[in-house]
């Protein structure tokens, strides 16, 4: 399965998605100006990941599927397509894949610790919390 790389920019976030290392990541700011051209290649790729899962599944509980969201940002068209991605999580862990969605926050940032605790409602997912304080950034 390839990576999925998509570098930041000052409007969009980095995305490093690869199954090789365990290392799903989406970090920075998300407001782009087209979030379907960011955001639909994503998807497809989770969509292509996760069946590819049913013919070799490497996680497990001790060494589950990490996905770390450490965003400064994200507008509401960007909310859609975070929750979007979640979903697939969610189905993924559902069908037997151990996922932990890591939400890394500003410990000053209420609102963004807030954000993640909405979408975690609506998806009805359990995220693991992760405030960063400024030592740590």
């Amino acid at each position: 399965m390839n990576n999925f790389i998509h570098h930041a920019t000052d409007i969009t976030p980095e995305i490093v998605l690869s199954p090789g290392e365990n290392k799903f990541v989406i970090s920075g700011n998300s407001a782009p100006e087209d979030v379907r051209e960011l955001y639909y290649p994503l998807i497809d790729w989770m969509k292509e990941f996760a069946s590819s899962l049913k013919q070799n599944n490497p996680y497990t509980d001790k060494k589950p599927l990490l996905f770390k969201l450490d965003l400064e940002y994200f507008n509401s068209s960007s909310a859609k397509f975070l929750f979007d991605i979640f979903t697939h999580l969610k189905e993924l862990n559902n069908e037997g894949v151990p996922v932990v969605i890591e939400w890394h926050y500003d410990a000053e940032d209420t609102d963004l610790r807030e954000a993640g605790e909405d979408l975690a409602l609506l998806c009805d997912i359990d995220l693991k919390y992760c405030p960063k304080t400024k030592t740590d950034q």
